[in-house]
C-alpha cells in the first residue's frame, strides 16, 4: 500500500463508452497539475455483475493507494449507481449534478435512457459524420486533389505540422469534409501556391509550427535524417511563413495547442457553418 498523496487513482464509469465521463473528468483534473492521476475507464456497465466488479476494482485501488479513488460516473440506472456509490471512492455523479437541476428548471422528468449522447440517435447526422471521415481519409496528404471542390476546408502546411489528425478530428467531431495538402520545399520555392490549390484558395487554412517542435516530431518518424534536422526544419518553417503572408492565407501555430483547440479555432476563424453533431 502507498500513501503518496501526489498520486491518485481515477475511474471513469459509464453504462456506454465512457467518453462523456472522460471528457468531463479530464477537464476538471487539468486544474490539479501537482497530482499524478492514474486513470482507468470502466465502460459498458449494464448488469449488476459488472457494477459489482467495477466497485471491487475501485475498492482494490483504494486499498493499494491508501486513500479514496476519484470516480466520475455517467451511469443512468439507479441500482448500478447505488453500487458504485457504496464503494470506497469519492464519486462525482454527473447524473445527480446536472440532470436533477435540469428537471427542476424544465419542470419535466428526464427519459433516464442510457446511451443517447453517443448512440445513433440521429442516423442522418451519424452517417454524415462517417462520410466526412471517409472523405478526409481519401483526401489525406494531397493524394487526391480532384475532390477538393467538395471540401469544407483544406489544411496546408509542412510535413508533420498536424494536418492529418486535425482533419480527422474536424470530420469525426464536426462532420466537416476536411482535406489536407503537404507543402514541400519545392512547392514553396517561388513563394506561390501550387497550381492545384489555386481554385480553392478560399478554402485554404495554414498550420504553422516552430522549427524546434517540428524537429522533435520528425525525429520520432525518421531519426537522424536530413528531413528531421533542425536546419531543414528552420528552412521549411521560414519558407511557409513567407508563403502564408504573401498569399494571405489565414493560419495558426500548432506548436503548443491541441488538435481540439486547433479544430475549434479553424472553424471560428474561417466562419464555417458546421453541420449539427447530434
Amino acid at each position: 500500500m502507498t500513501t503518496d498523496l501526489t498520486v491518485r487513482p481515477v475511474f471513469f464509469v459509464s453504462d456506454r463508452t465512457g467518453i462523456t465521463a472522460e471528457n468531463f473528468g479530464h477537464a476538471l483534473l487539468t486544474q490539479f497539475n501537482a497530482i499524478k492521476f492514474e486513470r482507468q475507464s470502466i465502460p459498458f456497465i449494464n448488469s449488476e455483475e459488472k457494477a459489482r466488479q467495477a466497485a471491487d476494482t475501485i475498492n482494490q485501488a483504494a486499498k493499494k493507494y491508501g486513500h479514496r479513488p476519484l470516480v466520475f460516473s455517467t451511469l443512468i440506472d439507479k441500482f448500478y449507481r447505488s453500487i458504485i456509490a457504496d464503494s470506497q471512492a469519492y464519486v462525482i455523479d454527473f447524473f445527480d449534478t446536472f440532470i436533477k437541476p435540469l428537471e427542476t428548471e424544465l419542470h419535466i422528468k428526464s427519459s433516464h435512457a442510457s446511451g443517447l449522447s453517443h448512440g445513433i440517435a440521429n442516423e442522418f447526422v451519424y452517417m454524415s459524420r462517417m462520410d466526412a471521415v471517409n472523405y478526409s481519409l481519401k483526401n489525406d496528404d494531397g493524394v487526391n486533389t480532384k475532390e477538393y471542390k467538395n471540401a469544407d476546408i483544406i489544411l496546408i502546411g509542412v510535413s508533420r505540422s498536424g494536418k492529418t489528425p486535425t482533419c480527422l478530428y474536424l470530420a469525426m467531431q464536426f462532420g466537416l469534409r476536411a482535406a489536407n495538402y503537404p507543402l514541400t520545399e519545392s512547392d514553396m520555392a517561388n513563394n506561390q501556391l501550387p497550381e492545384s490549390l489555386h481554385p480553392y484558395r478560399n478554402k485554404l487554412f495554414g498550420l504553422m509550427i516552430n522549427a524546434e517542435r517540428l524537429r522533435t516530431i520528425r525525429e520520432m518518424r525518421k531519426q537522424h535524417s536530413e528531413y528531421a534536422s533542425l536546419s531543414q526544419c528552420k528552412k521549411e518553417t521560414k519558407m511557409i511563413k513567407s508563403l502564408f503572408d504573401i498569399e494571405r492565407i489565414p493560419y495558426i501555430d500548432s506548436s503548443q495547442i491541441s488538435v481540439e483547440e486547433m479544430a475549434t479555432s479553424i472553424i471560428q476563424l474561417m466562419k464555417i457553418n458546421r453541420p449539427p453533431i447530434y
